[in-house]
């Protein structure tokens, strides 16, 4: 993985263990050489996240729309901002630049872009690895919903293996790079014979 899209929210009214927390996700993909994708936001995890990987010499490009690329939303000091015309060209291209996908805690955009490249997975649009930093049990609720899912015949539970989740930076990357695509269950998924 070369880059990495990290999902998160941008609000600055969070508990300051989510900030840490994507400061050093940030700082760890840098320390592996692996480029930062992300929203292109200064306020919040995104700002964090972006922060944390630039404070250690990382490479980050931020992709934002224009009613956003603004002195109080835009992250400033990015290696690059890409400003696509409307959020789903904000989401193709940064589908575009990515390896894989980070989702931090965040609300409904953070869900609508995580469940996006986990549908696109279970279709077979992308092999790439999906991951959750799930800092402070943010996620916990998440993850028993995707469990009932599976129980109920709605998810695959090779679909449900292939998202990662854990609550360290460095692990949660591990984990990512064992990622093997589930071939079959795309096809089975699709009906293919």
């Amino acid at each position: 993985m070369k880059s990495i899209c990290v999902f998160c929210g941008s609000s600055d009214s969070v508990h300051a263990d989510y900030k840490k927390a994507a400061f050093q996700m940030g700082v760890t993909l840098a320390q592996r050489g692996i480029r930062v994708i992300f929203g292109g936001g200064k306020t919040g995890l995104m700002g964090e996240v972006a922060n944390g990987a630039l404070s250690v010499g990382g490479e980050v490009i931020g992709v934002i729309i224009p009613s956003m690329n603004t002195s109080a939303l835009a992250h400033t000091g990015l290696t690059r901002m890409d400003v696509a015309p409307d959020m789903h060209g904000r989401k193709a291209r940064m589908h575009e630049l990515a390896d894989g996908y980070i989702a931090l805690p965040g609300g409904y955009g953070t869900w609508d872009e995580l469940f996006e490249a986990v549908t696109w997975a279970q279709t077979g649009a992308h092999e790439k690895p999906v991951g959750m930093l799930n800092v402070k049990k943010y996620y916990d609720s998440l993850l028993a919903a995707m469990d009932h899912a599976v129980d109920e015949g709605f998810i695959f539970p090779e679909h449900r293996k292939a998202v990662f989740c854990e609550t360290e930076p460095a692990e949660l990357l591990n984990e990512m790079e064992k990622y093997e695509h589930p071939h079959e269950a795309v096809k089975r998924w699709l009906k293919e014979n």
